[in-house]
């Protein structure tokens, strides 16, 4: 007769396998998640000692300084005015050029603000001058 003591199964998660499924999903996340990269502003550089003459009613001069003050063809204005007044110029002038030059000496958030409102305003041709020394 087999009228024995029965058993006692223990019970146990079974934890061997743990870093396995640890490395799976770690590797599944890895190669699964896109990261996006900000694109910026796309620049197209003229060759070297390339000249291009271009119209002056074409061009507008932004100049900024080195307290962050913006001249707009001699006229000072705020920076967040540039999109409007540029839209505006572009809408007149849709071959217009901005010429954005700076003191050697400007933060460069105030030179990436100006560029932002300059994107906004849909200006696609901007000139960038060397500094002022």
């Amino acid at each position: 007769m087999l009228l024995g003591k029965k058993k006692e199964r223990s019970a146990e998660i079974p934890t061997a396998s743990l870093a396995d499924i640890s490395f799976l999903i770690l590797t599944f996340f890895l190669l699964s998640t896109t990261i996006n990269v900000d694109k910026g502003l796309g620049l197209t550089l003229p060759a070297r000692g390339e000249k291009k003459e271009v119209r002056k009613e074409n061009i507008t001069n932004l100049l900024i300084n080195a307290a962050g003050q913006v001249l707009l063809d001699g006229q000072e204005v705020e920076i967040p005015q540039i999109r409007e007044i540029i839209h505006q110029k572009l809408m007149q002038r849709p071959q217009l050029i901005v010429s954005v030059k700076t003191d050697a000496r400007t933060k460069y958030d105030y030179y990436v603000r100006v560029l932002d409102q300059l994107k906004q305003a849909g200006a696609t041709r901007i000139s960038i001058a060397e500094p002022e020394k």
